[in-house]
């Protein structure tokens, strides 16, 4: 990694924190193409098979993050963001031009290129502020993962209430500010989200920060919530509006409360590491901080380690007796729970073991989400965004969620945080089933269910990803797991559902659908994919429960031994 300046304290990465969320903000916007995905229709004429073509261009753009896991590696997180805002002005920029006509016929293909650009930028925002976030609270990643994710999900209800609210529910407005909005947020972010010296222990002043962090999500959620009901119920005047966005915006900025709170009221200094940027590191400071205890308690080490590298023993002690004798220079690819490059995560099964359950979780939860306004009007909604705000509202609960309860029980019971995917992945095939039978009454609550257990999703595959595979090479990695997102959209909602509805579509003799036909197969078969999915994590789940029991033996967060050389 570069060397970049570290800002030095306690107080900077809770002001990085407080920043990334607004970030966060903007790295949501995919989560707006139900909002004008129906203007598109009209106004430029297309098929619901072109609108699901141009919902998997809006999940390819969020999802290829190749590049910016390469770019955090090697550029400051200002850098990154700012190419961010860039795609982000263009890519919206060319939307707008095309739905407000003021440029008129433009190709279709630009258009999906555009939309590719537009949502690329949200690639580019969170792998920015995740990576650092994850740096800079290395013994809380589950938490830090979930907390910044959670915002992400909580970003389709805040679009909603703007869209509604200020901008009068039209889609040209929504455009003009995303393109010129989020990039201002953006600039005036990223210079405090930057590389920080992270504590040394975990400590209870950090527990109840993240907890206050949490809390204020929630509540934001729940305001979120109520309000786009309101507005839904009622007819508001501008007044109103305008405040309820006004006192939205000062509950995003609650998590500043803490900075804040540690300059008026400081606690007695503790010990600062250096910046983390790796496993190793992490143990090396780690092992400074605390010379006479070891990284693993000797009851379980001996077990954990026997279980994990019994294969390598032979090979390991005559590698030892060689390098003692001054034969070899050690060299040795690492084990689970180090850090990996990238092409040494490939050839591992449970990388791609990861990459397959999270295919099946996302790929098929992003179909709704791509089709949630035309399964809304197919089932006789007429008014889909409080379809859209209670989906934003239980993927937040399911980010949050998923983060903090796994962190919980891996700390406490080592269990692996694989096994909420397998129990999510089991009541998606619930809500399945629920959409296809398409009983009265039953559309919200699948909607909810279904919301929930995506975002659980996103929050459990991220620090699985890093205690894997450790901290050095995230950015890619990850990066590279998430594009099992708009692989699941070409083959769940361009391929399948985009020709499911089509073809039902044109047997009632129009371009629209209506009924619970549209979708039924496709809820059908996105039902058998979860159920695979629940048997891959099961899998999964058992194939490392041996690395949690070393990685987390002691209640909280260790570096095997043989990551430090």
């Amino acid at each position: 990694m570069p060397q970049v300046v570290v800002k030095q304290g306690s107080r900077p990465p809770w002001v990085g924190l407080a920043a990334a969320v607004w970030v966060q903000f903007a790295a949501g916007s995919a989560y707006n193409f139900p909002l004008y995905s129906d203007t598109l229709k009209s106004v430029l004429g297309f098929s619901q098979q072109q609108l699901t073509i141009l919902g998997v261009a809006n999940d390819i753009g969020e999802n290829v993050g190749i590049l910016p896991g390469i770019a955090c590696n090697k550029f400051p997180p200002w850098m990154v963001l700012s190419v961010g805002a860039l795609a982000c002005f263009l890519g919206f920029g060319v939307l707008w031009l095309a739905v407000s006509q003021t440029v008129q016929n433009m190709p279709f293909w630009i258009l999906w290129l555009a939309l590719c650009v537009a949502t690329n930028s949200n690639a580019w925002f969170g792998t920015a502020v995740l990576v650092t976030n994850m740096r800079n609270f290395p013994l809380s990643r589950g938490t830090v993962a979930g907390l910044l994710k959670g915002y992400v999900g909580l970003s389709a209800a805040m679009y909603t209430e703007i869209f509604g609210m200020v901008l009068n529910n039209s889609a040209s407005e929504l455009l003009l500010f995303l393109t010129i909005g989020l990039p201002i947020i953006c600039f005036a972010m990223m210079y405090f989200i930057r590389p920080c010296t992270p504590a040394s222990v975990e400590n209870s002043y950090e527990y109840g920060h993240f907890l206050f962090t949490q809390g204020a999500s929630v509540v934001l959620s729940v305001y979120l919530l109520i309000t786009t009901i309101i507005d839904n119920v009622f007819s508001l005047s501008k007044a109103v509006s305008y405040t309820f966005v006004a006192i939205m915006a000062i509950l995003m900025l609650a998590p500043l409360a803490i900075p804040i709170k540690m300059t008026l009221f400081p606690t007695t200094s503790k010990k600062i590491l250096g910046p983390v940027d790796s496993s190793e590191q992490l143990a090396l400071d780690w092992r400074e901080s605390n010379p006479t205890e070891p990284l693993l308690t000797p009851s379980s080490s001996a077990a954990n380690l026997t279980n994990l590298q019994e294969s390598d023993d032979a090979s390991d002690v005559e590698t030892l007796l060689a390098i003692g004798e001054g034969a070899v220079k050690e060299k040795r690819r690492p084990k689970r729970g180090e850090d990996f490059k990238f092409r040494e995560a490939l050839i591992k099964a449970d990388f791609w073991l990861l990459w397959l359950v999270y295919f099946l979780g996302v790929g098929t939860g992003v179909t709704v989400l791509n089709n949630l306004a035309q399964i809304g009007y197919a089932q006789g909604v007429d008014d889909t965004t409080i379809l859209l705000s209670i989906f934003s509202f239980c993927n937040f609960l399911g980010r949050l969620s998923g983060g903090a309860i796994s962190e919980h029980f891996v700390r406490s019971k080592t269990i692996p945080r694989t096994l909420w995917m397998a129990v999510t992945q089991l009541i998606m095939i619930v809500a399945f089933l629920l959409y296809a039978a398409s009983l009265s009454g039953t559309l919200y609550a699948a909607t909810s269910l279904l919301g929930v257990c995506y975002g659980v999703q996103f929050a459990i595959m991220i620090p699985t990803a890093s205690e894997l595979f450790g901290l050095k090479h995230f950015g890619i990695i990850y990066n590279f797991i998430l594009l099992g997102n708009p692989i699941g959209a070409i083959f769940f909602s361009a391929w399948l559902a985009g020709n499911v509805y089509d073809a039902e579509a044109s047997k009632q003799g129009g371009s629209s659908c209506y009924g619970a036909a549209c979708f039924r197969l496709t809820f059908l078969v996105l039902a058998c994919m979860c159920g695979l999915g629940t048997l891959l994590s099961i899998i999964l789940t058992i194939r490392i429960k041996p690395v949690y029991q070393m990685l987390y033996a002691g209640g909280s967060f260790r570096i095997p031994p043989s990551s430090v050389h």
